[in-house]
């Protein structure tokens, strides 16, 4: 049996943003045809992952390979062609609100490719059949419920068949079924296409049930990682908390403070 192909390499990556350390020696490895989760508390880097791997921001130190490339170090005109290999859904969905389903989705074929306007209209239509909203075409995003938008979005995202998809919170502010629905397109998308898969989530479940491996990130580091099996079982605080949804553990409720009582002690000086 062959062994997957690694897409994206990510080597001892280092980020800061001026003086402050946002990400610190993160080594990843993410093969065709892999769901990737990357999971952490807010303010952990997972985003900031996503746009060092678009090339929108460059390292510290360590780089990010993608398809044998790495990104920091190619020119502007080979990082455009790189990125038109790459998808993105955003958390909201980002559609144009000007224009129509159809349009959006059309949107980067007429860009980025010389195909006829007949060839546009098939294969927008295909897209738009394979989330399940062909017979949506002419409706403006305005007219769209927010899982609907979410579909046009993942359509318009894979307008190009990219080898990468990145996801950014695709699960956010969804009912149960529309969640539901948008993992198991991510699911199928990724099989159907052999692309990659990368999802910036903080719905744990719903990502253990579509995903081959997991990230954890915390504090900048990969604080543990695994098959959704191996977390699930997980015995490290981190992990246990983060996936059982606990109060108590490593990752602290409160914002680092000094103690209540010297803060009432304080306002009554004040007063």
């Amino acid at each position: 049996m062959m062994t997957a192909e690694t897409l994206v390499e990510i080597s001892d990556l280092n980020f800061s943003y001026d003086t402050r350390a946002i990400l610190n020696g993160v080594n990843m490895t993410m093969k065709r045809g892999q769901v990737i989760a990357i999971m952490g508390g807010s303010g952990s880097g997972k985003t900031t992952l996503l746009k060092l791997i678009g090339g929108e921001v460059t390292p510290s130190s360590g780089y990010v390979k993608v398809s044998g490339q790495i990104i920091h170090e190619l020119n502007r005109d080979a990082l455009f062609a790189m990125r038109r290999k790459m998808g993105m859904l955003f958390q909201f969905g980002a559609l144009f609100t000007d224009l129509s389903v159809f349009d959006n989705v059309a949107f980067q074929m007429r860009e980025h490719s010389d195909l006829p306007e007949s060839m546009i209209r098939d294969l927008v239509l295909m897209k738009l059949h394979a989330v399940g909203l062909r017979g949506a075409h002419r409706l403006m995003p305005a007219q769209l419920s927010g899982g609907m938008s979410r579909r046009v979005a993942l359509a318009r995202s894979i307008a190009l068949d990219p080898m990468l998809m990145m996801f950014d919170e695709p699960f956010t502010g969804l009912d149960p079924i529309s969640l539901s629905v948008i993992g198991s397109l991510i699911r199928r998308l990724t099989d159907a296409l052999e692309m990659t898969s990368v999802i910036v989530t903080h719905d744990v479940q719903e990502s253990l049930s579509i995903v081959d491996y997991v990230y954890f990130i915390a504090d900048g580091v990969i604080a543990a990682h695994g098959t959704p099996e191996e977390v699930k079982v997980s015995k490290a605080p981190f992990v246990h908390q983060f996936v059982h949804g606990e109060t108590d553990g490593p990752v602290p409720f409160h914002y680092p403070a000094q103690t209540y009582l010297k803060d009432l002690q304080l306002e009554k000086t004040v007063a």
